[in-house]
């Protein structure tokens, strides 16, 4: 018998009651993941919250989209627009998946919006899963908060996912590679045909790769959306280190500094960004606003830096293949003359060869933590991958907090230190350094 929902009202605090809803959540769908928009669309229809009356752009993709979608907050807010983001997964507390006018959402509201999605999940008589559920809450805060913009971060594939509930009035796809392929299909043209199922006919598709699949436009062109794809009808220019600018159709926007992390993804994921606010029909931009947008736009875990002790730590979620590859051009153009030292974590339904192929030959030491929580691979089992593909050093015996002890000890001034892999990991090294 599944357990009754928790009743906040009792709780000492609203912190101990948001995570009671969450471990009530957990527990109450037994499948994490469960691809289809029915049960949430009756849930969303009783909420009322399927037709907002705000504007709403929805970002998939591959790789890029949780960046897309905060840069996008960022450039919002810097126009003088409410916005509301939905982003998934969390790196340290739940309250980072909900964002109202650049803040957090407090507990409190949270745990308000989950009994309001719960009494309508029970009136309509069907189950949600706990990104479904989540996803229901962040719509019903959206509404009543009456923000103008609605940035909605896809979380697996894009037509059948829930956030696609929701018509946007303008759709990304920042980049489609492989991943998920036991969902989403084992070709790029099968993982774009899902993607583009967020695309809706007579408004924007935006398409933030290069040389994309052709699935992708194809998938476009299916519904009659209007695509508006990189290289073709949106390009960068680049003036010097210095500064960039985006042309898409007859306008340009810029010159903007250039981003703290360097790599054509992030410069890509920046143009994005602006394109899809361009094509957002009703609003009149700025350069000097997206400009400003661009400087204040924070993205935690995607290519975070630190300076700490002489070190640099390089923080990056890339948890698949062409996510790893990205990391290694950012390596390779940002390369100094230390040593480079890289903890790893790699979820078992990952391809775990294939992420640290990508960095294989850029790494001096590896560091792989023997417990990290959730459905991670061992770090004797990853230390064994990284000295069978050629890695010098691996290290697999400690805990996360042993860990940053023997890289301190072994790392000198000047050297890098660079996180991936998963979000578990990255999340574990901001929790330990107090970066969180």
């Amino acid at each position: 018998m599944k357990q009754s929902p928790p009743s906040p009202r009792t709780a000492p605090d609203s912190g101990a009651a948001l995570a009671e809803w969450l471990e009530h959540l957990e527990a109450a769908h037994p499948q994490e993941i469960e691809l289809g928009l029915e049960r949430v669309a009756a849930v969303g229809a009783e909420l009322g919250v399927l037709e907002p009356g705000a504007r709403v752009i929805t970002v998939g993709g591959t790789n890029g989209k949780g960046t897309v979608a905060r840069t996008l907050e960022a450039l919002l807010g810097a126009s003088g627009l409410s916005a509301g983001l939905y982003t998934s997964p969390h790196l340290t507390r739940f309250e980072e998946r909900i964002r109202l006018r650049g803040r957090e959402v407090a507990a409190e509201p949270l745990v308000a919006a989950f009994e309001r999605v719960e009494a309508a999940r029970r009136r309509c008589g069907v189950s949600l899963t706990y990104f479904e559920h989540t996803t229901l809450a962040a719509f019903d805060l959206f509404a009543r908060e009456g923000v103008a913009v609605w940035v909605l971060e896809v979380g697996l594939g894009g037509r059948l996912d829930a956030v696609n509930t929701v018509d946007p009035d303008v759709a990304v796809v920042t980049r489609v590679a492989l991943d998920h392929c036991d969902l989403l299909g084992s070709t790029l043209d099968a993982v774009a045909r899902e993607k583009a199922g967020i695309f809706r006919g007579g408004r924007p598709a935006v398409i933030g790769q290069e040389e994309a699949p052709q699935a992708l436009l194809e998938g476009a062109y299916a519904v009659d959306a209007q695509p508006c794809v990189a290289g073709r009808d949106f390009r960068i220019g680049v003036d010097g280190q210095r500064c960039w600018s985006v042309q898409v159709g007859d306008r340009c926007w810029g010159p903007f500094d250039a981003p703290s992390i360097p790599g054509r993804a992030a410069l890509m994921n920046a143009a994005t960004a602006v394109v899809a606010l361009d094509r957002l029909p009703g609003y009149e931009l700025s350069t000097a606003a997206l400009a400003e947008g661009l400087r204040d736009a924070h993205i935690p875990g995607r290519l975070q830096r630190f300076e700490c002790a002489g070190l640099e730590w390089l923080l990056d979620v890339a948890h698949n293949a062409d996510g790893a590859t990205e990391l290694a051009t950012v390596l390779d153009e940002g390369r100094g003359s230390g040593r480079c030292h890289a903890i790893v974590g790699v979820a078992q339904r990952k391809d775990a060869e294939a992420i640290l192929a990508a960095l294989i030959g850029r790494v001096d030491e590896w560091y792989a933590p023997a417990a990290l929580a959730g459905d991670m691979r061992s770090g004797r089992e990853l230390a064994a991958l990284i000295r069978g593909a050629g890695g010098a050093v691996a290290h697999s015996e400690a805990d996360m907090a042993a860990t940053l002890r023997e890289v301190k000890e072994r790392a000198s001034a000047g050297d890098r230190v660079v996180v991936f892999g998963s979000f578990r990991v990255v999340a574990a090294v901001l929790a330990e350094q107090g970066w969180g």
